[in-house]
């Protein structure tokens, strides 16, 4: 199975992980919300407020993807979604997709207030 980890706090983000957990098939994906239990966010060494920042997906392999290579992972799954999952793939467009991302999801970070109290509590 796939497991996603995503921040169920995030309107935008539970959204489009209930999307996703609508139209995927059955036993495909096991769909961490990461503000209910990070333990196995944690088993995989990855903190609370990264976990929050950045979509984190681990394959069956037991790689983890990050960011726009998560999705990529997701959507090769989904039906409809594949085409996208190539579009973005294209290393040109993959490049421009990830900086993008990052930019939106530090912007999003910033403005979530459960992200910076994750993010205060990992300094002390």
């Amino acid at each position: 199975m796939i497991t996603v980890f995503y921040d169920g706090k995030c309107g935008l983000c539970s959204k489009e992980i209930n999307h996703y957990r609508k139209i995927a098939p059955p036993n495909i994906f096991n769909w961490q919300d990461i503000t209910e239990s990070a333990d196995e966010l944690n088993k995989e060494g990855i903190s609370l407020s990264e976990g929050l920042r950045l979509l984190h997906a681990k394959d069956e392999e037991g790689l983890v993807h990050v960011g726009v290579d998560a999705f990529i992972l997701i959507w090769k799954q989904l039906r409809r979604w594949r085409i996208l999952a190539f579009l973005v793939g294209l290393p040109i467009i993959q490049q421009i997709a990830n900086t993008a991302y990052r930019a939106f999801a530090n912007w999003r970070f910033k403005k979530l207030e459960h992200c910076q109290l994750a993010a205060r509590q990992e300094k002390k």
